[in-house]
């Protein structure tokens, strides 16, 4: 790729945003593949707990910084009975999982995710079974998670060992019931008649409880906007979050075409209209029930999936289906959707989190899809060690150290051109300053694909800052110049972050990135 050296980027003012909530920086955990068995829980690794979890893997998800983990799916929820989980493991049920086609031995269930929460650090978030169950099932499972002792379904908790209620406040009805991937998947009619009852229901057992109705599975859904109108209209009463679900692929990575990386490194865009598109569904069940509150977005899928790769194994998997039946056992924690990902997906991905604060005033939860070996930020290998792919690195930094109010910079600078958003500009940014602490970060991308650019940022703006006092506490970047080179078991190193040089004069800095480069700069003032 070219470093070419073009114009300067000039930052100078922002538009405060809302306060940094902690549940953005939320992950994900699904019973598919090898995210649980294998991943957070493998009784026989070396460094198991007396739970069965990897404590490698758990010290790797305690430096991301990963704050909520939305549990247990995902398309699994949909044929999911929570029951499974609980009590002795020798005596759980094993099932046929229809989303992915496995066999779950349910060896790790909401109780166990409990204590591996407890370790973590980390709220859960919890889906119900809005597919094969419904009302009754969804109110039997408040009442083990959270229930005080003293009634038949909470005592079956203290039974199994927890005596204190979980305490989970966040819900979500279902998982992507558009999708006619999904066991039980509904018109929007009829999902919105279900999660009007459920949340109801649910809110008159708890009222604090906070539930999320799901949005669209994408943007390209048909009913993508007519879905969200008709559910938030009719259940807007008892909803505090609608999802948004969103991956983003470079659609020519095989064959290394610049005009498939152009497009990739803009995703940004879509997102951005994407949350537009939601907000303003969600506005609209405001106005039509006269209310007061703003439904906010939890943005509970998001990240870098290369779908094709899977759609090519699902056909394979389903074109060998089509005759006969097939009454052989199904696979126990297959490898599936394990993607390795590169310096360009990294990048990307560090562009999404700079969109998602950018919009924090309507986005108050995401869940960066998934935690562990699925589409994730850790690989986790069989009785050997952990490692952190290159998209572990943006999501850290951020989760770790954004505080405060995010501020979006006004941007003066070049833009480069893709085919679907048109000319976009070259740098994306977003700075976030706590007044209390005095500390603040900048994140910045270059997204050109073809020129490096200077950018220069002055802090000064921001309420508070003393630009006698500014200092530049650390500074790096995430860059290679094959923007294609990868993170592996193997070479586990290939692509990590490095010093950013970063010349400062007050609460001015400037810095030159390459082209395909996330930055991060923390400072005080």
């Amino acid at each position: 790729m070219s470093t070419t050296t073009q114009s300067a980027t000039n930052i100078s003012s922002f538009a405060p945003v809302a306060d940094v909530p902690r549940r953005l920086f939320g992950s994900f955990v699904e019973q598919l593949g090898r995210s649980v068995y294998g991943g957070i829980y493998e009784p026989t690794h070396p460094t198991a707990d007396e739970y069965g979890f990897r404590k490698d893997v758990l010290d790797l998800v305690k430096e991301l910084g990963v704050t909520c983990v939305r549990y247990p799916g995902g398309n699994i929820v949909s044929n999911y009975r929570w029951e499974d989980g609980t009590g002795p493991r020798e005596k759980r049920p094993v099932r046929r999982e229809l989303a992915w086609h496995q066999t779950e031995t349910n060896e790790v269930g909401i109780d166990d995710f409990y204590h591996w929460s407890k370790k973590a650090g980390t709220e859960i978030m919890l889906a119900v079974n809005m597919g094969t169950r419904g009302l009754q099932e969804a109110l039997d499972e408040l009442e083990y998670v959270n229930g005080a002792p003293g009634t038949t379904i909470a005592d079956r908790r203290v039974a199994n060992g927890i005596p204190e209620p979980m305490n989970i406040a966040m819900w979500c009805i279902g998982n992507e019931m558009d999708g006619p991937w999904q066991v039980g998947h509904m018109t929007p009619e009829e999902y919105a008649s279900r999660v009007e009852k459920v949340a109801h229901a649910m809110k008159l057992a708890e009222s604090g409880l906070e539930m999320v109705a799901c949005g669209s599975s994408s943007a390209q859904m048909p009913t993508f906007g007519t879905w969200e109108k008709t559910v938030l209209t009719r259940a807007y009463e008892y909803l505090s979050f609608v999802s948004a679900h969103a991956y983003y692929y470079d659609h020519d990575h095989d064959s290394h075409k610049p005009e498939g990386m152009r497009e990739f490194l803009a995703s940004s865009e879509d997102m951005k209209q994407f949350i537009a598109t939601v907000a303003s569904c969600a506005d609209y069940a405001r106005e039509q029930n006269h209310g007061t509150k703003d439904i906010a977005i939890s943005f509970d899928e998001w990240g870098v999936w290369y779908q094709d790769v899977w759609q090519k194994q699902e056909a394979e998997w389903k074109a060998a289906e089509t005759e006969g039946l097939h009454t052989e056992p199904w696979p126990k924690a297959p490898h599936l959707l394990e993607d390795v990902y590169n310096a360009s997906d990294a990048v990307v991905e560090g562009s999404l989190m700079i969109t998602l604060l950018k919009h924090c005033d309507r986005v108050r939860s995401a869940s960066r899809a998934q935690l562990v070996n699925v589409i994730a930020p850790i690989m986790a290998e069989e009785n050997g060690p952990a490692w952190k792919q290159t998209i572990y690195y943006p999501f850290a930094e951020v989760a770790n150290h954004a505080r405060g109010v995010a501020y979006v910079p006004v941007v003066d600078g070049p833009t480069f051109h893709t085919e679907t958003y048109g000319d976009v500009q070259a740098l994306e940014s977003v700075v976030t300053w706590d007044e209390t602490t005095r500390e603040g970060l900048i994140l910045a991308v270059n997204r050109d694909p073809d020129a490096a650019h200077e950018v220069s940022i002055d802090v000064a703006a921001l309420p508070g800052v003393d630009a006698t006092r500014f200092k530049v506490t650390h500074a790096e970047m995430l860059h290679d110049d094959d923007p294609y080179r990868k993170n592996t078991a193997a070479d586990p190193l290939a692509v990590t972050p490095q010093e950013l040089s970063v010349a400062a004069d007050g609460a001015a800095v400037s810095f030159v990135l390459p082209s395909i480069a996330w930055s991060a700069v923390r400072f005080t003032a």
